[in-house]
């Protein structure tokens, strides 16, 4: 049973796990959107040195137009829209509540892959997928979800809960057609181009995008100064390494090989996966609650890897 993909989407929920960590704490000094700037510019230096050192090239022999125009579209999707409205809404609503709305990324992601894709799931598949998301909603909506953020009124991400939830959704709409559109000009464009390959040329469409809009708002000299907060710039590269680079590769190794639904189910195991670093860093009580929601959402998991 050749289950490389289902470990690869695995090990991207592991990532985020950690990069949700690191970068709500980031946030919190320095605000989600010059964070999101910052790790983006360690993602592609990151990158670089490991392509180069690995290969001894930048850029892949087989890439063409067609695929930098997929791919470029999808880091704007999944890295700029996606990431930015994610990042926003864990620093104004916290992680928690978040990845209940982010539970709904699979279920687009679904919906997308069946109509651009033609990607149709098994009945047994998408019993998988529900009680995974059945298994994360139900240990993310656990307790009673506080109406303030706790931030100052000055602060970038300041604003109500429900604001908040609307910046998620659009965090998982964008993160689901972000996907598909790296699918797609990954492997349906011509020459399939490797997931190390496809990434980078991902996060340097996103990485220019978002440097441009920060530009156009004049808002360059603030993240400048941000970067002399080292407890934050710490954070970052913490986050930039799981998240960007080893989790955004990974999740398209998964994406290669598994339909485009069962590898954004599987990455949406994140808030089950996130429960022992709470624990341990904010040192949260697991009740017998999530113990059960981890349990059905790892049941699902286990559905989806045996079919």
């Amino acid at each position: 049973m050749n289950v490389l993909g289902e470990l690869a989407a695995l090990t991207t929920a592991v990532c985020w796990a950690f990069t949700s960590i690191f970068f709500t704490e980031a946030g919190r000094r320095i605000g989600s959107f010059r964070v999101n700037k910052i790790r983006l510019l360690m993602a592609v230096t990151i990158y670089t040195i490991v392509i180069i050192l690995t290969t001894g090239r930048l850029f892949s022999a087989q890439l063409t137009w067609t695929h930098v125009f997929y791919l470029g579209i999808s880091g704007l999707f999944g890295l700029v829209l996606g990431d930015s409205a994610g990042f926003k809404a864990m620093v104004m609503i916290g992680p928690r509540l978040s990845s209940v709305v982010f539970a709904s990324a699979p279920v687009m992601a679904t919906i997308i892959a069946w109509i651009f894709l033609g990607e149709i799931l098994h009945p047994v598949d998408l019993l998988g997928i529900s009680v995974t998301v059945g298994g994360i909603a139900w240990v993310v909506l656990e307790r009673r979800f506080s109406q303030s953020n706790n931030l100052a009124a000055g602060h970038p991400d300041a604003g109500s809960k429900a604001k908040g939830v609307f910046m998620a959704l659009i965090a998982a709409f964008g993160q689901a057609t972000g996907l598909i559109l790296a699918k797609y000009g990954m492997l349906r464009v011509g020459a399939e181009i490797a997931p190390m390959d496809a990434s980078y040329i991902r996060m340097l469409t996103a990485l220019a995008a978002i440097w441009i809009i920060s530009a156009a708002r004049r808002n360059l000299r603030p993240t400048i100064v941000a970067m002399k907060d080292r407890k934050a710039m710490t954070f970052a590269l913490g986050g930039a390494f799981f998240g960007p680079f080893l989790g955004v590769w990974m999740s398209l190794v998964a994406v290669r090989i598994i339909p485009a639904g069962i590898a954004a189910t599987l990455n949406a195991m994140t808030p089950i996966l996130i429960i022992p670093a709470v624990i341990v860093i904010y040192k949260e009580k697991v009740s017998v609650r999530a113990i059960l929601g981890a349990v059905v959402a790892v049941l699902g998991v286990a559905i989806l890897m045996l079919t």
